[in-house]
């Protein structure tokens, strides 16, 4: 494979893009590197392109290597045939090249090697032949029966090499890459509940179903936390009559063949199956991380670069029940100017103290904005604000939600307590939600 002609074409670049870009990765250059100081010789390639580009190239050559891996291990067992070495220097996956790997790879102790050390090997050759009758075969079997190997009946001996043939047809390449496409395509993803009467977090996937190829990655994750928590049992549902079906009309000839027949089932349900379903889940999974972690990039990306509001006057208000509504007010360059701890939510005499509190605070400060915490009582706080800006004739004050996330944690955190020494955990995050719509990059970095 030409690595650089195939990114290339994938990613829509110029050789001489995807040249440079990889040589200067390959000479050690970090891609916020290349991103901010090499823009000449990528052609002006931004840092997204460039990390996905580092990313598919690290895969790229991790499937060349593999390549090479695997036909050196073959070649060493001397089955290394032409047709072979080209389908997996075509393979374009690595799922494709263990597919392929796979009839040559050293086996741990299976049904199929136990069959196979009991000397049943030619007879798995005459089922799968279906040149015989099965009367014929259950007459043949008669000569494997053997008390020093441990074939104790026709049965055992019928039943060992089955599990060779269904062994060997959960071994072809082509089979298992059919088999992987039908079960993303008309395979269902399940969730059941371990305990339908718990009440936890995930109840709305106590009995949820939805195409493999159609679910969404954020519904992958929460399955798999659940499933990680003992609460779900995930498993995917695919149209097994159709894999069975496609299984057969390959592997039979049309005819009546018991034994043959019964160990296809027994190869898709034991060996395939279970496989299959491990690697979709895999994949999905690793795709829904993938997006889960652009979506949070957008999402830091945004909250970071809000436009700053230069030079106002801010009161912070972290809500709450119990403990009050704690407050912080900071100067236009974020200095703490005042705090204190106000209630709201219990008596209409406290409501009062804490609505002349703020209005003393607003005119002594002269401040311009007042900044909620969007947390628990964030809705009564905000309904207390309102109705106390509307006593106030002529002014200025507006005020905003905001997002508190990391508040909490930063006011308990070694950095608050080495820059607030003078003030509790409760008043350096009211502060905190005051400064971050002054600066919301520099407060929450």
């Amino acid at each position: 494979m030409d690595i650089l002609k195939k990114l290339a074409e994938e990613f829509k670049l110029n050789a001489w893009q995807v040249e440079n870009t990889v040589k200067l990765i390959d000479e050690g250059n970090t891609i916020p590197f290349i991103s901010r100081y090499r823009k000449e010789a990528t052609g002006e390639l931004n840092d997204e392109i460039l990390r996905d580009l580092n990313e598919r190239l690290s895969y790229l050559r991790n499937m060349e290597e593999r390549k090479a891996d695997v036909k050196r291990i073959i070649e060493e067992q001397g089955k290394l045939t032409p047709e072979l070495a080209e389908a997996i220097d075509k393979a374009e996956k690595l799922t494709e090249i263990e597919d392929l790997y796979r009839p040559y790879r050293p086996k741990r102790k299976t049904r199929a090697t136990i069959a196979k050390a009991k000397g049943l090997e030619p007879l798995s050759v005459l089922i799968y032949s279906q040149m015989l009758s099965d009367e014929e075969l259950e007459k043949r079997a008669e000569d494997f029966v053997s008390e020093e190997n441990e074939v104790l009946s026709i049965e055992d001996a019928l039943n060992g090499a089955m599990d060779i043939i269904a062994e060997q047809i959960s071994d072809n390449a082509e089979h298992r890459k059919k088999i992987r496409d039908i079960t993303f395509q008309t395979g269902v993803i399940t969730s059941k509940a371990t305990d339908p009467e718990a009440e936890t977090v995930y109840e709305m996937y106590y009995d949820f179903s939805e195409g493999v190829s159609k679910i969404a990655p954020h519904r992958v994750l929460a399955m798999d936390r659940g499933e990680k928590e003992k609460v779900l049992n995930v498993s995917i549902i695919p149209d097994t009559e159709k894999i069975i079906n496609y299984l057969k009309r390959k592997e039979l000839d049309g005819g009546e063949h018991k034994y043959f027949d019964a160990a296809v089932d027994d190869s898709y349900k034991r060996l395939i199956a279970p496989s299959i379903e491990r690697e979709i889940r895999n994949e999905l999974t690793e795709n829904a991380q993938e997006q889960a972690i652009k979506i949070f990039k957008t999402n830091l990306h945004n909250l970071l670069m809000q436009p700053l509001i230069k030079d106002k006057v801010v009161i912070g208000l972290d809500p709450g029940y119990r403990t009050g509504c704690k407050v912080g007010v900071v100067d236009g360059t974020g200095k703490v100017l005042d705090t204190g701890v106000i209630y709201i939510t219990h008596s209409e005499a406290q409501k009062k103290s804490a609505a002349e509190f703020i209005k003393n605070l607003i005119k002594k400060h002269d401040v311009d904005l007042i900044s909620i915490g969007n947390g628990t009582a964030s809705k009564e706080t905000e309904i207390f604000t309102a109705e106390l800006l509307k006593t106030i004739p002529g002014t200025k004050v507006k005020y905003l939600i905001t997002n508190e996330a990391g508040a909490s944690v930063y006011s308990a955190s070694k950095l608050a307590t080495e820059e607030f020494p003078d003030f509790d955990v409760t008043q350096r995050s009211a502060i905190s939600i005051a400064r971050r719509i002054q600066d919301p990059l520099a407060e929450l970095v």
